[in-house]
């Protein structure tokens, strides 16, 4: 006998049971019919969420934390660590997202040191086009992009060739770029200039000087000409890269985010501004996105974009990879990465995922 999740509302307004068995969902039946141990009642369901953007080494304190602690105990059942490993250590955290519960996925840093230093690109010799390719055939399964942050901390005097040497590199291993923006140099358009068809911006609604919206709060050319050829949109919420001002402003230009993420690590979950993905999608709620395009964001999207849509599937006969989750009414703290705190009336509270066949409450 399986495990049954009683009563549960689905994005299309359906209240069902979902029968769980051998990991596949066995069932969707009437609720109050399906036959099981109940492990949850009440709520909506979704598939399972997916954070497109998390930092899960934590060898490379602050920026680190464990995965089940990013995952699902946040009914979040499929992360993805966005470079905090290069190609020295990527097969640490692959062994490492084995010993998991919280599938695994990752970002290679295009710098071999990854994390081990906040300035990871500010030197040639730690940019080796012949480390990357090594891991990309060593990890097919397991990388599923290169990752380069450039801003000014990061890259110092390389400038803007950091991100030309991983624009090469993604040619070479045929992997697409996730590019982290911040303060310049380099300039964004110089860094937008760069991106491709399937790449991720990411960090795009971040309020330093360098971003992708003008005085007036309008888009920047680099912006919508990006968006035109193909490149996708990331939250990307983190410390310092997360604007209610900048995120009102593509709302009210009609530049939503494709895939809404923490850029998580212990610290911002235990203090914030992040704390989890569910508060990142309540920040977008309160911003007046609908729901169905919230979750939307951490679900088709996502799956989408990893070329897996399996992952956004609920269906029977399906694998059971599921999030269990309440919409609340009350007020609500939610503070944005500059420190400006508003009091929502309506959030989103995870309860639980269940992954593997089995449950796992928040």
């Amino acid at each position: 006998m399986g495990i049954v999740l009683r009563s549960m509302k689905r994005l299309n307004g359906q209240v069902s049971d979902i029968v769980i068995d051998e990991g596949k969902i066995a069932a969707i039946v009437p609720p109050g019919t399906g036959e099981g141990e109940v492990v949850a009642e009440g709520g909506y369901v979704s598939s399972g969420w997916i954070d497109m953007h998390v930092h899960a080494f934590p060898t490379f304190k602050p920026y680190g934390d464990a995965i089940d602690e990013i995952g699902v105990k946040q009914g979040v059942t499929t992360i993805v660590d966005a470079g905090s490993c290069g190609a020295d250590r990527i097969g640490e955290l692959r062994e490492a997202g084995r010993r998991s519960v919280t599938r695994l996925l990752a970002f290679l840093n295009v710098s071999r040191i990854g994390l081990a230093r906040i300035d990871e690109l500010s030197r040639p010799e730690w940019i080796d086009e012949a480390a990357v390719r090594e891991a990309a055939l060593a990890y097919p399964d397991f990388i599923v992009g290169l990752k380069a942050r450039i801003s000014r901390s990061v890259v110092k005097e390389l400038g803007i060739e950091p991100l030309r040497l991983a624009r090469q590199f993604s040619a070479a291993t045929g992997l697409p770029l996730m590019v982290h923006i911040g303060s310049g140099p380099p300039a964004i358009g110089d860094v937008m200039a760069l991106l491709a068809r399937g790449d991720i911006v990411t960090h795009y609604l971040n309020g330093k000087a360098n971003n992708l919206f003008d005085a007036q709060g309008r888009p920047l050319p680099a912006l919508t000409d990006a968006v035109a050829r193909g490149v996708h949109l990331d939250v990307g919420h983190g410390s310092a890269s997360f604007s209610f001002r900048v995120a009102e402003q593509a709302r009210a230009a009609g530049v939503p985010p494709h895939t809404i993420s923490t850029d998580i690590y212990e610290r911002n979950r235990l203090e914030g501004p992040v704390f989890s993905l569910a508060d990142v999608m309540s920040k977008f709620l309160d911003l007046g996105y609908g729901l169905r395009e919230v979750v939307g964001a951490v679900t088709v999207n996502a799956a989408a974009w990893l070329g897996r849509p399996e992952l956004a599937e609920l269906s029977v006969g399906g694998d059971a990879n599921l999030t269990v989750f309440e919409v609340k009414q009350g007020g609500k703290r939610l503070t944005d990465s500059e420190g400006e705190t508003r009091t929502a009336s309506t959030y989103i509270q995870a309860k639980g995922a269940v992954i593997h066949g089995s449950y796992f409450a928040c």
